[in-house]
């Protein structure tokens, strides 16, 4: 099985980008779905290399098609292939995110993107009470050499019911705890680009042990799950 993104892949993005209309695309639907049918095998290739040392239970290919209801950009598709991984709940938390686009745009990405009221404000409780841990997680020397900063949007201020003097305030103002670490068309095109991005993931993995004792447990460390 071909587990290596083919410039094809990208060759086409670009003249999707440039020919963003239904009537090109229904023309080049039969070379899409082709395309495609690559893509979700390199995809599925990570996805059997992640479960040699994460417990990943499924994961997904997004569709082409934009939903452009709610959006001021009315083009119909998106000009890249997108693919999430979801590590095993409830016991263990965040995921994996793979994003192929043209124009050394292509990126990887991991963490907690969109966690809901009450899983945010557990990780900032913890963050309140300690923050030592994930600090000492957050600058280890591999860790950094790979993804660099923790990353997302935060509030300019503190949050309702937290000190904005608190030392750790600049994580507790976070709304998201991610990494992204960007690609080069080159890099994508490489034959070594899966073993790559499965290289990165496993870096993340004491992050992730350390957010998913936070969301199992209240702030005495007993269970809630």
């Amino acid at each position: 099985m071909n587990t290596t993104i083919s410039a094809s892949v990208l060759e086409f993005l670009k003249k999707l980008e440039n020919n963003n209309n239904r009537d090109w695309f229904n023309e080049h639907k039969k070379e899409f779905k082709s395309i495609e049918s690559d893509v979700k095998k390199v995809y599925s290739r990570l996805f059997e290399l992640l479960k040699t040392h994460d417990d990943v239970d499924t994961f997904k290919i997004f569709r082409i098609y934009r939903d452009v209801r709610f959006s001021k950009n009315k083009l119909p598709y998106k000009t890249h292939f997108g693919g999430s991984f979801n590590r095993v709940k409830p016991n263990l938390r965040g995921g994996y995110y793979v994003h192929i686009q043209p124009n050394n745009e292509s990126f990887i990405a991991t963490g907690f993107w969109d966690p809901n009221k009450e899983d945010l404000l557990r990780i900032r409780k913890e963050f309140e009470m300690d923050d030592q841990e994930i600090r000492e997680i957050l600058n280890n020397k591999n860790l950094k050499s790979v993804w660099r900063e923790l990353q997302g949007d935060e509030l300019i201020t503190a949050p309702k019911g937290f000190d904005k003097e608190h030392k750790a305030i600049d994580l507790i103002r976070k709304k998201q705890f991610i990494f992204t670490k960007k690609f080069t068309d080159k890099e994508v095109l490489n034959p070594n680009f899966i073993s790559s991005v499965n290289d990165a993931f496993k870096v993340i993995r004491p992050y992730f042990d350390y957010m998913s004792d936070v969301l199992t447990t209240d702030l005495n460390g007993v269970s809630i799950i």
